[in-house]
């Protein structure tokens, strides 16, 4: 008898369930060498430290030309996208593009997908057209690793978000941000405020702060928005703002993910900034010399003042300005390790 598929259930969550991978999955290759970026999970620090030393060399000052090379010249980058982006997608193009790259972008809410075509249908249409990198953003989690199986030996994935679970280049961008204000994590206290339960921001920056051996990560937020127990081990959970911000060194405020809510019983935006929403006089709780990140979009004056979000301490535009080098840094890596394997 033929199961029927459940109600609610796409195909490649199907097939997710029913058709695991028989070996371990690994990002690297049989060198050690980057070939797919799906989570920052169980990356050597040597090897992150390596990806943003990379990503600070593509970096100009304001007003020089961009940096651009031929790393990526002759290969082609899909961007596949199920949920909306606007720094992401831009950067990963204008990232790969830079790199000599063709870029194709993809929503596939509006793709064949739609019309019954599973996620590794378009994979293999692409694949056959050439496609080298695909660039993937999925609100399920385990898309992403599960294309990265199937893909040609020669094909990489890389995650441009997933779900609630990561978001890696976004948490190398903002270990990058923190490295050039602060010179280093050892000593840091940050804290991440907000809504951490639906955050994959909030997991991938407590997985590479922790990797990069930083003093101590703070999760403040109401206790209806904080992950499950068992989560970010050694985080330090506070649920008041005040004592949030004491002395921290760097204060990374985090968009409500309402798409992502089911039942947290969050009071609404007037209420919410004036309990969690970050001022001007609340920052003065943090270090003097404190700064303030966001990874965008802002919801301002609900969880950020616009003159905190555009003041002094704000690094919030620095981040945007390093997440196109961060996705060099990973493309060029991709592409080094392809060069390696073919020789």
């Amino acid at each position: 008898m033929v199961e029927r598929p459940r109600a609610g259930l796409s195909k490649v969550h199907m097939q997710i369930q029913t058709a695991p991978s028989t070996t371990p999955f690994s990002q690297l290759d049989a060198h050690g060498r980057l070939r797919h970026l799906v989570t920052l999970e169980g990356l050597e620090p040597d090897l992150i430290r390596e990806l943003l030393d990379r990503a600070q060399a593509y970096l100009r000052r304001p007003g020089q030309a961009s940096a651009h090379g031929n790393e990526l010249d002759g290969w082609t980058v899909a961007n596949l996208f199920s949920e909306p982006s606007t720094r992401t997608r831009s950067s990963f193009q204008l990232a790969a593009t830079r790199l000599g790259a063709d870029v194709v972008n993809l929503d596939l809410q509006l793709s064949s997908r739609t019309k019954g075509e599973t996620m590794l249908d378009t994979i293999y249409t692409l694949q056959a057209m050439q496609v080298d990198v695909f660039v993937i953003r999925d609100a399920q989690a385990g898309v992403l690793q599960f294309v990265a199986e199937h893909v040609e030996p020669h094909v990489s994935v890389a995650s441009a978000g997933e779900a609630h679970t990561s978001h890696p280049t976004q948490g190398l961008l903002d270990a990058l941000t923190i490295h050039q204000y602060k010179g280093g994590f050892r000593d840091l206290v940050v804290s991440i405020v907000g809504d951490i339960k639906h955050s994959r921001v909030a997991r991938s920056d407590f997985t590479v702060l922790s990797a990069l051996g930083v003093g101590e990560v703070r999760l403040v937020g109401p206790k209806e928005l904080m992950p499950p127990a068992g989560e970010f081990p050694g985080a330090k959970r506070i649920h008041s703002l005040d004592e949030g911000l004491d002395h921290a060194d760097v204060v990374m405020m985090l968009r409500i993910q309402k798409e992502r809510m089911e039942d947290a019983h969050i009071p609404d935006d007037a209420h919410y900034c004036a309990e969690w929403g970050l001022t001007a006089q609340r920052l003065k709780r943090a270090r003097p010399e404190a700064i303030v990140m966001h990874p965008g979009p802002i919801n301002r004056g609900v969880e950020i003042a616009s003159e905190v979000a555009d003041g002094p301490q704000s690094a919030i535009r620095m981040q945007v300005t390093n997440g196109v080098a961060v996705r060099m840094a990973v493309l060029a890596s991709m592409a080094e390790a392809r060069r390696g394997r073919a020789a």
